[in-house]
């Protein structure tokens, strides 16, 4: 049924939202369609042009991901079959692509697992995985992943071309591994679903602290793993995603502004969330194959456990970080860790250790490394200090909501 014309800019915004949504599922079943990586990115950005002009005459198909799949796969083989491309093909990949092919429902929600393992098969470097999953994946730019693992734009940029060169030219299998290959496969995979879900939990840079399209994909991402493989970490993982998600409502104020921990209305968690999070922890701790997301998930099953942030206990917290430091030896690790002993034995306590982290200087580049310093400075009475640190970390960050709690920082200690 057409569209009349009052309805057309709703349907832009909905393609809009449907485009946020869908998109990355829509790229993963081109990739395995069409076998190819650019061009599945190509076909995507056509299928969304072409419903751009088709909807407001044809109306919103029953099921829009999988018209714009056929959409995009019909685009790159006209695209292909004007180019010299089509005929230099292999003939198994040509007959698949030629294929008559209409996609299902659960085939597509599929592909983002099967794409997560091809972007995370053990022929490419772990910095590569990690960054064409967030390319592929996630939909992040190279600017965004360049911040998140504080580098160059040029350096992921090469990654991601080195990456997608490896998997066409070593023909890696786009498909998830038989079971007796999960368990070598899996910490590669649990670490960028993990990075998928901080991605929405807490963005590297743009407009917007959350994306909870992003921890929703993520956690049922982890749910499939748990199925593929009940291991403990799949559990931990799975359980520390649920039990951050769930205070996703408390993190932004109505106005859009970040909201920290200690301040957050506790009655807007999600319990059915935290319930099945720690249910999932005390699960992954009684197999005593205990790592660092199951670590790092008992750790917020505590802060989930406390009605008030007052009744946090800051002596199970530290016990526990100092278990994942010795687990995952990383220097975020040891600002967290820091930034608790600072909670359980004063602001001075921490401070010393946060000097050491900076002196080390692998977290120069990180901004909250020194937000954290400059609000243990504020609480000792250091302002100018403090100032300066709230400085160097507004100079870093690259999000705006976390720019704007700095801004009020700053202008708190000027005032």
């Amino acid at each position: 049924m057409p569209v009349n014309p009052a309805q057309h800019s709703q349907l832009q915004a909905r393609l809009g939202r449907l485009y946020q949504q869908e998109s990355r599922k829509v790229l993963a079943t081109l990739i395995r369609l069409l076998g190819d990586f650019d061009l599945a990115e190509e076909a995507l950005h056509e299928a969304f042009h072409a419903a751009l002009k088709q909807w407001p005459v044809d109306g919103i198909p029953a099921n829009p991901t999988a018209w714009l799949v056929s959409a995009g796969r019909f685009k790159a083989i006209d695209q292909l079959r004007k180019s010299s491309r089509f005929t230099q093909l292999p003939d198994e990949l040509l007959a698949q692509i030629s294929a008559e092919h209409s996609p299902e429902h659960e085939e597509i929600a599929d592909d983002q697992l099967r794409l997560i393992f091809t972007c995370c098969h053990p022929s490419l470097a772990t910095e590569a995985q990690q960054a064409l999953t967030l390319r592929e994946v996630c939909g992040l730019t190279t600017e965004q992943i360049a911040s998140a693992f504080l580098t160059s734009p040029s350096t992921v940029a090469q990654r991601i071309v080195r990456a997608k060169g490896k998997i066409r030219d070593a023909r890696i299998p786009y498909e998830v591994p038989a079971p007796a290959e999960l368990p070598q496969r899996l910490d590669n995979v649990l670490q960028v679903i993990y990075l998928l879900f901080n991605e929405g939990y807490s963005a590297s840079m743009g407009a917007q602290l959350l994306d909870s399209s992003l921890g929703d994909e993520a956690i049922r991402l982890g749910r499939l793993m748990l199925q593929l493989l009940p291991d403990a970490e799949t559990a931990g993982l799975l359980a520390l995603m649920l039990l951050q998600h769930a205070r996703r409502a408390a993190r932004i104020s109505a106005q859009g502004e970040l909201v920290l921990l200690p301040q957050q209305d506790r009655s807007l968690w999600q319990q059915a969330e935290i319930r099945e999070g720690a249910e999932l922890v005390q699960w992954a701790l009684r197999t005593r194959r205990i790592g660092p997301y199951t670590l790092q998930a008992a750790i917020a099953a505590i802060h989930s456990e406390a009605a008030t942030a007052e009744d946090t206990d800051w002596q199970e917290i530290c016990g526990l970080y100092n278990l994942l430091l010795q687990a995952d030896p990383s220097p975020v690790v040891a600002l967290n860790r820091a930034v608790a002993i600072a909670m359980r034995d004063g602001p001075a306590a921490g401070l010393v250790l946060i000097n050491q982290l900076q002196q080390q200087g692998e977290l120069s580049q990180y901004h909250l490394l020194y937000a954290a310093r400059a609000e243990l400075l504020r609480q000792l009475g250091h302002n100018e200090e403090a100032l300066h640190a709230y400085q160097q970390a507004l100079q870093l960050c690259q999000q705006a909501p976390e720019q704007r709690f700095l801004q009020q920082q700053i202008a708190a200690l000027q005032n």
